[in-house]
């Protein structure tokens, strides 16, 4: 169910990530998720929340203030 706007339906999808941390944009393309049917609300599972904290700590350490990624590739 959705927690937006209390929708019952999810499928699964891909959607962009995009987290602006300071000076770092990091934009993470085809990431996993459950999509609500009525309003387009994305929600991610907990692996998924994991992978996508670990690519952002990695594009940090790199030091690079604009950095795009592949989900599956990351």
């Amino acid at each position: 169910m959705c927690s937006y706007c209390r929708g019952k339906e999810l499928k699964e999808s891909t959607t962009t990530y995009v987290a602006v941390l300071g000076e770092y944009t990091i934009i993470i393309k085809n990431v996993p998720c459950l999509e609500c049917v009525q309003c387009g609300e994305k929600y991610y599972t907990d692996d998924v929340m994991q992978n996508i904290e670990r690519i952002v700590t990695k594009a940090k350490e790199l030091n690079s203030e604009f950095f795009v990624a592949e989900y599956k590739v990351a």
